[in-house]
């Protein structure tokens, strides 16, 4: 018996590749990162690695790089009734007490996903290329602080296995790091793949 509509979900894929200057939160130590992904929080939220890596000349935590492909989950008829959906990233420095929210960013979804719903398309892929998106975080007071980097395929699903996906990415000082993407481990398989 299939769900009502209203409970149907549909899943996107989002790569959430880095941030740069992000407002420093922890003063003491070194600020250790992680990324909540959705678009409706009461339905799904995807979550991140804490951050392991850092970008160039980062001595506090202030540029994460992440480069993980999550997978967000919201009611499939959500993007179509409300052109406001946005897709939700909070950024949180992790703690050992409490985690401590460092910014947030929002992208509306009919800005990244393309065609009915997003799943089909009738331009060709090459007239609907994935863009990678460049997008400014907000502090909890409200204010501007740190940008995001992330990749959301029109289609909502990476369509080339996700090995082979690389991409430039010119920082504000011009200089330009091409950035190859790695595998995610299967969520349900343990990652190893032989179960």
């Amino acid at each position: 018996m299939k769900p009502p509509p209203e409970e149907r979900l549909r899943e996107i894929e989002v790569l959430i590749y880095s941030a740069e200057d992000l407002k420093n939160v922890k003063h003491l130590t070194k600020m250790r990162t992680y990324a909540e992904v959705y678009v409706e929080r009461d339905v799904h939220v995807a979550k991140t690695k804490v951050a392991e890596h850092h970008g160039r000349g980062d001595d506090d935590g202030t540029n994460p790089i992440w480069n993980q492909v999550v997978k967000v989950k919201f009611h499939k008829e959500l993007p179509e009734n409300d052109i406001m959906t946005a897709l939700n990233v909070d950024i949180y420095a992790h703690g050992h007490i409490r985690e401590k929210p460092v910014g947030s960013a929002r992208v509306l979804l009919s800005d990244v996903l393309k065609g009915r719903g997003g799943e089909t398309s009738t331009e060709p892929l090459e007239n609907n290329p994935i863009q990678f998106l460049t997008v400014l975080v907000w502090r909890p007071s409200g204010r501007p602080q740190g940008l995001l980097n992330l990749w959301v395929p029109p289609t909502g699903r990476f369509l080339v296995p996700l090995k082979s996906l690389s991409f430039s990415l010119r920082g504000r000082n011009g200089e330009e790091e091409v950035v190859m993407v790695e595998t995610p481990a299967e969520e349900n398989g343990g990652g190893s793949g032989q179960e």
